[in-house]
């Protein structure tokens, strides 16, 4: 899983903006719209970062269709050290 953390926080655009989402979901799970709004963010882009996350197994949703919560996955959990790591590479506006 390092791997693909590396990617999402360092080699693509918005890895300062995914550092922040889970920095926030970690903090207590939220939905996207709530996400947007405390990181003054679009929608879309909240959106945007969520699906990528959730495609490399970062977070997951729970099963409602409206107003879902994005949670912390245990596997990402279990590399969380890795994560903070990395972290420290990306510049953040926090």
């Amino acid at each position: 899983m390092e791997k693909a953390l590396w990617y999402l926080f360092t080699a693509t655009r918005g890895g300062a903006n995914r550092v922040r989402v889970v920095r926030s979901l970690a903090e207590r799970p939220k939905n996207a719209n709530r996400l947007a709004e405390e990181l003054d963010i679009a929608y879309t882009t909240a959106r945007h970062h969520l699906d990528m996350l959730r495609d490399h197994d970062v977070v997951e949703r729970s099963d409602e269709d409206y107003a879902a919560l994005f949670f912390l996955t245990d596997r990402f959990e279990r590399n969380r050290d890795a994560f903070e790591n990395i972290a420290q590479h990306v510049e953040t506006d926090e």
